[in-house]
């Protein structure tokens, strides 16, 4: 059975209700966090979660 680990939202720490397996990758993924209530544009790859900065429009 392969890892699974949760997805922690970058601002708050805490746990989304996403998860994520050692092999999934993500590309501009709007992550969703349920007690913050933030929405954060994200990429995963190898259970590394990097935050993409949006461009001021």
């Amino acid at each position: 059975m392969k890892k699974c680990e949760w997805i922690l939202c970058p601002i708050c720490g805490n746990k989304t209700r996403d998860k994520m397996r050692k092999d999934t990758v993500l590309k501009n993924y709007p992550l969703y966090c349920p007690k913050c209530k933030q929405k954060t544009l994200i990429e995963v790859k190898d259970l590394q979660v990097t935050v993409i900065k949006e461009p001021d429009v």
